[in-house]
């Protein structure tokens, strides 16, 4: 028996009070799950609503069944009517298919996304534009077989940014490839190791909003309950009473 992991990691920019990306979990009517993150134009107010804007109407949408590449289609044609073209946002649905037993990542993203096995990383890079921006936008899709040992990565391009301002690059394709796919290390031990490590080359003020998602494909017992579980932690400031 298989257990799939999803974490997820995420920071707003230094000084920001809102992070302009948005990630949002939903379970599909026919089983499976989707991961839908967006990053908004910009940083702030104005781009977590854009971003919260279109997550909702994503996650509305495969809450109904519709598939992946229909749903990023319409997510665009939405915002692209709605506000002229005059502002943009980057896509990724990454759905797990109980049914067919694969992976499915729809992206509108400038930013690649990776795929670790044993065998070693698979780069996806094909260009790719954001929604919003221009007329006829298309998701580029691509399919992945459901097995063991296997770590998908995406992310926003706060994490792919990271260290530029200070000339470093923080270069996942060999961090990704040294990663002890073996050793079965959790979905949120590699999350929290990619977001540390964009953080450090900031100089721990992130110079954007930045989140990473990562599905982690390990073995597990056959004969153990089959218990979901869902985590979420975060942080929160304590106001002074009056």
């Amino acid at each position: 028996m298989l257990e799939l992991q999803v974490a997820v990691a995420k920071i707003s920019k230094y000084a920001s009070a809102e992070s302009g990306d948005t990630v949002e979990v939903i379970e599909r009517p026919r089983g499976g799950f989707s991961f839908v993150m967006a990053d908004g134009q910009g940083t702030g107010r104005g781009a977590k609503t854009l971003s919260n804007l279109v997550t909702a109407r994503a996650v509305a949408m495969l809450k109904d069944g519709a598939r992946d590449g229909a749903v990023a289609r319409a997510v665009h044609d939405y915002l692209y009517g709605y506000r002229n073209g005059q502002v943009s946002a980057t896509l990724n649905i990454m759905s797990v298919d109980f049914d067919a037993q694969s992976v499915l990542m729809s992206r509108n993203n400038h930013c690649p996304f990776y795929v670790v096995t044993p065998a070693g990383l698979t780069t996806f890079n094909e260009p790719s534009t954001s929604i919003g921006l221009y007329p006829n936008t298309k998701p580029i899709i691509s399919q992945h077989e459901i097995q063991s040992e296997t770590y998908i990565v995406a992310f926003t391009d706060g994490i792919f940014q990271a260290g530029s301002r200070y000339g470093a690059a923080i270069d996942l394709p060999n961090y990704l490839a040294a990663l002890p796919v073996g050793d079965y290390p959790t979905a949120n031990e590699v999350a929290d190791a990619i977001l540390n490590r964009a953080i450090t080359l900031d100089q721990g003020r992130p110079n954007d909003d930045m989140s990473v998602i990562v599905l982690g494909i390990v073995p597990t017992a056959d004969d153990q309950l089959k218990i979901r579980r869902m985590v979420v932690t975060f942080p929160m400031e304590r106001r002074g009473r009056s």
